[in-house]
């Protein structure tokens, strides 16, 4: 009995199960061909072995069999994640059973024949089934092969990309005429806007392949931080405002934190009212965690977009202004998530919208991200922002 993923060769691997030596030899008979690893045990303990080991198409799996019966063993499959959607189609001797055959069909079985199996039906139900399994795994290796070539695409651009933005910062850094400054500082926004995109697509890959995000913790300020993600946007007293109480300071990983604080300053910037100002706010009060809200005037949320907000593409602007490939709020809940934290938000037309982090003081477990999809359970929505003094 071979073990491993599909079968060799990439062949479907169809599975039967049944305790006469004599039907397993006339039901591989049957079945029997190149493109099919066909696999045959003669108990239900066995049968859980090799479904463990490996990928089935399909199950075949006779009703009455002693110690482990066959609704038995399709109980203990659907209980088992890896083994829950496998399909199973029960092959029995016994009487035409209404009850037994809608027994069957409740635990789990999307046919049911009865002995003597009929060759050509046998062989027409299993071809079905061996068709949706090469295309599951084609649809697998395509997609894997995409994440590969986004992940080896945002790898191979960093390094012409920091060349063009450190050339036209060392140029900006010599030159006193505007006539050429004010290209070239559009030239370096431009240009960390795309770094920025390079990096969510690379962390986009690392998730959907299960590498994670990386963390590498250690003691950091938050308030820094969040003062370098200002001053990029410029000296704007009127444009930003930054409110401080109590310590800020913890043990996280500051890069990812910038990342974090710089898309939330960055969006409430993109997205609020241009006369208002956006209110950066941490609050180090309480000994065990630190938030940080940031909030702005300006238009709600729309509706259908709040429940895919952080969610990988779907949660994109849909006609706001700005713009970017959708990845920006997913990556952020990603970090806080991997954090330990919470990332939440409140939104409404006259008051504004507010995001808030909470963060422990000190990352410590990895918490289990949320997947690509946004799926997974999200804590209700913050209160509004307190209001505190400027320090």
């Amino acid at each position: 009995m071979a073990s491993g993923g599909a079968g060799a060769g990439g062949r479907s691997t169809i599975l039967i199960v049944d305790d006469i030596a004599g039907n397993l030899i006339a039901l591989e008979a049957i079945l029997l061909r190149d493109d099919l690893d066909i696999v045959t045990v003669s108990s239900g303990a066995a049968a859980l072995e090799v479904l463990l080991e490996r990928d089935v198409a399909l199950a075949l799996i006779d009703v009455q069999m002693p110690e482990m019966d066959g609704f038995a063993l399709a109980e203990l499959m659907r209980g088992v994640e890896k083994t829950r959607y496998v399909p199973i189609i029960f092959v029995t001797a016994g009487a035409r059973d209404q009850s037994r055959v809608f027994q069957g069909y409740d635990a789990g079985a999307v046919d049911f024949l009865f002995k003597p199996v009929e060759p050509h039906v046998l062989r027409g139900k299993v071809e079905v089934f061996a068709t949706l399994d090469r295309q599951r795994r084609r649809l697998i290796e395509e997609e894997r092969m995409r994440e590969m070539f986004v992940g080896i695409l945002g790898h191979d651009l960093r390094n012409p990309l920091a060349g063009i933005l450190m050339s036209a910062q060392v140029v900006l850094g010599r030159t006193d005429d505007e006539a050429l400054s004010d290209p070239l500082r559009r030239v370096v926004a431009n240009g960390k806007r795309m770094a920025r995109m390079v990096e969510q697509l690379l962390d986009l890959t690392r998730l959907r392949l299960g590498d994670g995000i990386k963390l590498a913790p250690r003691p950091s300020d938050l308030r820094r931080l969040v003062d370098d993600v200002l001053a990029e946007h410029g000296p704007d007293p009127v444009r930003f405002r930054f409110e401080v109480t109590g310590d800020a300071t913890g043990t996280w990983d500051p890069d990812r934190l910038q990342q974090v604080a710089s898309n939330l300053v960055g969006n409430a910037a993109r997205h609020g009212d241009c006369g208002s100002p956006v209110v950066v706010s941490i609050d180090g009060t309480a000994p065990e965690r630190v938030v940080l809200t940031v909030h702005n005037l300006g238009p709600a949320i729309p509706e259908e977009l709040r429940p895919v907000l952080f969610a990988a593409f779907r949660g994109h602007d849909h006609g706001r202004r700005g713009g970017g490939l959708g990845l920006g709020l997913f990556i952020t809940d990603q970090l806080v998530r991997a954090h330990g934290g919470t990332l939440e938000f409140t939104s409404h037309t006259e008051t504004g919208t507010t995001f808030t982090m909470r963060l422990p003081r000190h990352a410590g477990g990895v918490a289990k991200p949320r997947d690509a999809n946004g799926e997974g359970e999200r804590p209700a929505a913050g209160t509004s922002m307190p209001q505190r003094q400027t320090t």
